[in-house]
């Protein structure tokens, strides 16, 4: 599985991908032990137990995959698992690939040191690319593994965690080779909707509501983003000359940074303050396309023909799965 996580067809890759999954493994611990060891902390007792909760609640009320996953722990000792990297070409948001014989074309490649993929992302830059390195906070192993919870997860707040691991159990349930939009897409939109009804259920209605507001605000920030992506496609679709090309693009960026001020000024918001501090370019965006994209046609789908049941959203991915590419894409792009 660790040929699948992200990444180029070179035995270098494929190596340190083999030992940074090998590493997890290892120091996988059943969560129960812990908890009930003498020496585990009260906060990482408390944590752990709010895991259950939430891993419980994916297996009986979202009817997410029963396995082990998320019911063992590893402390890793770092800020995330692995870091990957994002490119695009500087004049184009359409996002480099890399294949893998399990998984297929994803949109990224993943190191589990931060100084490999930073050394990708450098290369890639002074070859013209745009490139951003982000940490990802957990990954899948689509049930290959049973995968652990991680100690950069915990440091997450209650309805991000939950998010997050109900994000992971939708691509357990359901990954689709070589479509990274639709599987992102998918996650995104399940994790959401299994983290509201979660909340419901926790007799919390101050923190439902703090969650609905965030929630808000982060459609707006998504907006802004993918609405300068979309300009920014336009652009280049349309210019061919290399200095206006090079001129419209700084004015598309110029004009995003302005639209994220804006929301700043009104919201007190470390997710805009986080854009505001970053030098954005099309890998950003591209990133962003990627999760947030097709989330709204599987809200409309859950909302619209499956009546808000989730078996029957459930049927239609799977059913969406087993077509074409390209019903896929017509599926994202208008929801039907």
């Amino acid at each position: 599985m660790a040929l699948g996580l992200a990444g180029c067809a070179t035995v270098a890759w494929y190596g340190q991908a083999a030992r940074g999954q090998i590493e997890i493994l290892s120091k996988r611990e059943d969560i129960v032990e812990v908890m009930a060891d003498p020496a585990t902390s009260p906060d990482l007792r408390e944590r752990l137990r709010t895991v259950l909760e939430i891993r419980d609640f994916a297996d009986s009320s979202l009817g997410l995959p029963d396995s082990r996953s998320y019911t063992l722990y590893a402390d890793l000792e770092r800020e995330a698992p692995l870091w990957n990297v994002v490119a695009t070409p500087a004049y184009s948001v359409e996002p480099e690939t890399w294949c893998y014989p399990l998984v297929g074309c994803l949109a990224y490649r993943g190191f589990f040191r931060r100084t490999r993929a930073r050394e990708l992302a450098e290369k890639m830059a002074s070859q013209g690319f745009d490139v951003a390195v982000f940490p990802a906070t957990a990954y899948s192993t689509l049930g290959w593994f049973s995968d652990p919870v991680l100690d950069s997860m915990l440091d997450l707040s209650d309805p991000v965690l939950a998010e997050l691991i109900f994000h992971e159990l939708t691509h357990e349930m359901l990954y689709v080779r070589g479509d990274t939009a639709f599987n992102e897409a998918f996650a995104t939109f399940v994790g959401r909707l299994g983290t509201q009804r979660w909340l419901s259920r926790q007799d919390d209605p101050a923190g439902l509501r703090q969650w609905q507001t965030m929630q808000a605000l982060d459609r707006q920030v998504t907006t802004a983003l993918l609405n300068a992506r979309e300009r920014l496609a336009q652009h280049f679709d349309q210019v061919s000359d290399p200095e206006r090309l090079a001129m419209a693009k700084q004015k598309e960026f110029e004009r995003l940074k302005d639209d994220l001020r804006a929301l700043a000024a009104r919201h007190d918001s470390g997710r805009i303050d986080a854009w505001l501090s970053r030098k954005l370019n099309n890998a950003h965006l591209a990133l962003i396309a990627t999760y947030e994209s097709g989330v709204a046609a599987f809200e409309s789908l859950y909302r619209g023909e499956c009546d808000a049941d989730l078996a029957c959203l459930y049927e239609r991915a799977r059913a969406l799965a087993e077509s074409t590419p390209e019903r896929r894409d017509r599926f994202l792009q208008d929801g039907h």
